[in-house]
């Protein structure tokens, strides 16, 4: 099967995704990371560019990585220990990277936060949680007892969420973050909500 460019599937996803337009953490690098010699006729996808899901990535003979969080997060990154050994493994065996890292949160359609909105059954969803000025997470109206949002939870990620009691017993204005938004419960109660959603609790 003749290979797709390279080009062309960057220039997709800087599309779809708005990679130049969603401002982001300094150091992000949304986009195309690392290049490879130009042809892509396997992608794999993973969460985090790691060392051990570029392995994963080679073993499977693919020749682009799509993450969420990135390689890059600091302007200036020494290429030591298992960066250097990630780096070499990543130019030996042509395998490009591509990053979104808050324009997927953000995205209303495939993004991680309204991909877990559609398995919990949330709809009407509206814009929620401003991070670099625009927001990245949904909310949605509800009528579920805590219990059934938890196991829906459960069931959509295979994980028993860990619950932080607090606000009522029956969800009525939900608010899903999936990362790392725990610290910040008083953006998430000023927006309206009673009952957060998010990757990492405060």
């Amino acid at each position: 099967m003749p290979k797709i460019s390279l080009d062309v599937i960057v220039a997709h996803c800087d599309r779809i995704l708005r990679a130049c337009e969603i401002g982001d953490y300094d150091g992000a690098a949304n986009g195309l990371q690392v290049a490879n010699t130009g042809g892509v006729g396997r992608i794999a996808a993973a969460v985090d560019a790691s060392l051990a899901t570029i392995k994963l990535a080679v073993a499977a003979k693919a020749d682009l990585l799509l993450v969420h969080h990135g390689l890059f997060w600091s302007a200036r990154q020494p290429w030591t220990g298992k960066t250097h050994e990630l780096l070499r493994l990543l130019v030996g065996n042509d395998l490009a990277v591509y990053s979104s890292h808050l324009p997927l949160d953000a995205h209303p359609r495939l993004g991680n936060n309204a991909r877990l909105c559609a398995a919990l059954g949330l709809r009407d969803l509206k814009p929620f949680f401003a991070a670099r000025g625009r927001p990245i997470g949904f909310k949605s109206a509800a009528r579920l007892s805590r219990a059934e949002l938890a196991g829906r939870l459960e069931r959509a990620t295979g994980a028993r969420p860990r619950l932080v009691p607090g606000g009522p017993e029956i969800c009525r204005n939900v608010g899903v973050v999936t990362g790392g938004a725990g610290g910040d419960l008083k953006l998430a109660a000023a927006e309206g909500v009673d009952t957060f959603i998010t990757g990492e609790g405060p």
